[in-house]
């Protein structure tokens, strides 16, 4: 487990990072010698003991096999000392960056803060088609610059209470959409004017019921091939949005979902909704398998795909993917060392898959999720199955980080609650506001 890659930034801040970072379009070439004694140095965001163990179990690895190369880990580093290290270059500057928030991969490359990696890839001989899948190539370029690879993935799926399955008498999860809300429905124990158990919390702010994750079921178009917000063009959104409101309303309605929700312990914590029994299925990415157990869930826990649209079940096995980032910074001077251990942490096949057990991560190569040696029980191996599905799909990189997921967000918010007396116009306004904020960003 680790911080999550669902955090996006603000858009004044993005596009303060990428006008203070256009000075670094002239970075220095790589022209160091990895083949002498170098010292370079990788900042990453763990913080948890068991993971910046991890870490330093790969980074000894390295060093093991590259002995010239000595590597200084600092970990427990967020995106803001991350861009605040980037603008001002120097030597206390890192040279390699890892970074939990796929949303600023677009900012990253379009400001040039970090390296263009395709030389390095092409020098090495990677094959990107045959090392990594297809969503995770995705969620790592922009508009045809790599400047990020992946290091490890994130899956998300649906998670259930087989124990309340059993008792409702359901044999077996959903599989499209319609199947689940009846489901969720037959689930749902009514208390008073609360609820007892809830078959699946599908208010905005439950958590990873967000509106990327739920779109990504439709396989969505945020962008036109212009670079346009598409949210009105796209059917997906409207699809989406009716079909989450739908469900809010079969479920008890929006402000009785709301003042149950604000009875749900912590998201990552023991008093996780699902941990307690308050929510018998939720939407989760495959580190809540350990969260539950650390939690000492007393049911058996189900996993399998998130169902999928009707006129879409034949892609059922699909999911949303995100994950972490990792790159080189463009003003390094050891570019060539860093290059180094960054191939090394995201294509060597035994790296990634001792770094993906340590922290129960989804392996990001091909290669990592077949191995025999990744530990995967049945309900891990979903996640790999969802990480390898051809419909998998992600959120596309923009210019401003992740600051349409942001708007698209707010107005779910707004719809939900019923602020918005015509969808259609809202999706446009939407759009507006995203177009309005690309333009600013550029």
């Amino acid at each position: 487990m680790h911080s999550f890659p669902r955090a996006v930034i603000g858009t004044a801040a993005v596009a303060l990072l990428a006008t203070a970072c256009t000075g670094t379009s002239n970075a220095p070439q790589a022209d160091d010698d990895a083949t002498k004694d170098v010292s370079i140095t990788f900042w990453h965001g763990w913080s948890a003991p068991s993971e910046a163990a991890a870490i330093a179990a790969n980074v000894k690895a390295f060093e093991a096999k590259h002995p010239n190369i000595h590597v200084k880990v600092v970990g427990n580093i967020n995106d803001d000392k991350i861009k605040q290290a980037l603008r001002a270059g120097g030597a206390n500057a890192p040279d390699m960056v890892s970074s939990f928030t796929t949303d600023n991969v677009g900012t990253f490359c379009a400001s040039n803060v970090f390296a263009d990696l395709k030389p390095f890839l092409d020098k090495s001989g990677v094959d990107l088609d045959t090392t990594f899948p297809k969503p995770l190539q995705d969620y790592t370029q922009f508009q045809g610059k790599r400047c990020t690879l992946p290091l490890l993935n994130d899956a998300y799926g649906l998670y259930y209470n087989k124990t309340a399955f059993k008792a409702a008498g359901i044999t077996a999860p959903p599989k499209t959409l319609s199947e689940f809300d009846a489901v969720a429905k037959k689930l749902t124990k009514v208390k008073g004017d609360s609820y007892s158990q809830l078959g699946f919390m599908p208010n905005f702010h439950g958590y990873e019921s967000t509106a990327t994750h739920f779109a990504a079921l439709w396989n969505p178009t945020y962008f036109t091939p212009g670079g346009k917000s598409n949210l009105a063009a796209d059917p997906a959104f409207f699809s989406m949005l009716k079909w989450q409101q739908r469900l809010v309303d079969q479920l008890g309605g929006f402000s009785k979902l709301e003042k149950y929700r604000a009875t749900f312990g912590d998201e990552f914590g023991a008093k996780n909704p699902f941990h307690t029994g308050q929510v018998a299925m939720t939407m989760d990415g495959e580190w809540r398998l350990g969260m539950a157990r650390e939690a000492g869930v007393t049911f058996d826990i189900g996993v399998a795909p998130f169902p999928v649209p009707d006129e879409q079940a034949d892609s059922y096995g699909k999911g949303y993917l995100s994950g972490t980032v990792i790159g080189i910074a463009g003003t390094s001077q050891k570019q060539n060392a860093a290059w180094e251990l960054v191939k090394f942490m995201t294509t060597d096949t035994d790296a990634v898959v001792s770094f993906a057990n340590a922290i129960h991560n989804v392996p990001s190569t091909l290669a990592a999720i077949s191995s025999p040696k990744l530990t995967a029980d049945e309900n891990f191996k979903v996640f790999l199955g969802i990480a390898q599905h051809a419909k998998s799909n992600t959120t596309p990189a923009s210019p401003n980080g992740g600051a349409y997921q942001l708007t698209l967000q707010d107005f779910g918010y707004a719809h939900e609650a019923g602020k918005v007396p015509d969808l259609a116009a809202g999706l446009a306004k939407t759009d507006a506001q995203i177009d309005k904020d690309l333009a600013q960003a550029k």
